[in-house]
This record gives structure tokens, sequence and C-alpha cells, in this order.
């Protein structure tokens, strides 16, 4: 099994990147091959709106030439998909939104996406990281982005949030090492925790 993750922080060694690092710590325990990938070391432009990914019956893909093109060949090649992202004005970081609007590239103008002639959806584990000490402050975007990856037909198994950031890093936390290499372990497993 290969599980990739995201690391949408313009933190490089922040809290987002360490709690995704033992996520897919917890995965290679299993046996799984994993890689990660940092958004600061990345150059990833918006996407322009040209609709150049949906047109002509060939080969569908975006035409912006930048490190882009690099995650949708690892996505193409992925069982799995850990998306982390520090809550920022109560959403996903800059980073992750540019992300997720150049995944337009892999969807229909009349929003079916691509990925359905594959018989397995590729799973996703969402993480956010925040300041607030309220786990389900910010509840109602998380549930929306669930949807939306949804829609793009991943397999949603979790949407895991880390709260109270203001209080400490995360890797200084009791037993959050622990709990994050199970959730990366069951990613690679047949049971997923409810």
């Amino acid at each position: 099994m290969k599980i990739i993750g995201f690391i949408a922080s313009p933190r490089k060694e922040g809290n987002t990147a360490w709690i995704i690092n033992q996520i897919l710590e917890g995965a290679q325990e299993q046996d799984a091959e994993t890689q990660s990938w940092s958004f600061s070391d990345l150059d990833i432009k918006p996407c322009l709106g040209c609709l150049g990914c949906h047109k002509g019956d060939g080969d569908r893909g975006c035409l912006i030439n930048d490190d882009m093109q690099q995650l949708y060949n690892a996505l193409a090649h992925a069982d799995a998909l850990v998306l982390g992202s520090p809550v920022y004005m109560g959403q996903m970081s800059a980073q992750a939104k540019i992300f997720t609007d150049r995944l337009f590239a892999h969807i229909s103008p009349r929003f079916s996406p691509h990925f359905k002639e594959n018989a397995v959806k590729k799973k996703l584990l969402l993480v956010f990281t925040q300041g607030n000490p309220d786990a389900g402050f910010f509840q109602e975007y998380f549930d929306y982005t669930k949807k939306m990856f949804q829609l793009l037909e991943f397999d949603v198994k979790e949407v895991l949030v880390v709260a109270g950031m203001r209080d400490g890093p995360a890797n200084e936390r009791k037993n959050l090492h622990t709990v994050l290499k199970d959730v990366g372990s069951s990613l690679v497993s047949k049971q997923f925790p409810k």
C-alpha cells in the first residue's frame, strides 16, 4: 500500500508537519510505502480557471506547468492520501486551498469525478490543527470539506482535528504520538476506527 502525506502549511517544521509525519510513521510500521510533500518546498500556482483541463477528448490535465504536476502523479499512484492543514481564518490554509482548487483538473464541468472508473476509491484522512481549544468550533467547515472531497470520489475515513495549539506544540502532548501512529496504522488495515 502506498500512502502520501501533503503538509499544506507554510511552516515546514510546525505542528501540522509533525502530526502528518507521525501518521505516516504509523503506516510505515504496517509495511506501507509512504512519501510526504511539504507545500513550503513547492511552487504551486492557483487555478487560472482557463478550463484547459476540460477541453478535447484526450487525457485531461492541468495546463499549468508547476510542482502540482508532481502531486497529480503521486496522487494517481497512491492508495491513500493524508492532507494536513492548519486552520487559518476558520478554514484550510491558502496552500491547502490552492491544492484543492487545482484538483478541478480531475472533475468534469458537471461535477462528475474522473476517479469514478476506479473500482476502489482512494482513502483520505483530513487533518486540521487549530489554536482554538474547542475541537468542534469549526465543525461546519470540516463537514463541508469532507463532503467536497467525497464529491471527488475520495473515501474520507476521518477528519482529525488537533485543537489547542496555542497551549504548546503537538510534539509535547502526552499520548498524541501513540494516537497518531495508530491512525496511520489503521489506514493500512481493512478496519478504520469510528
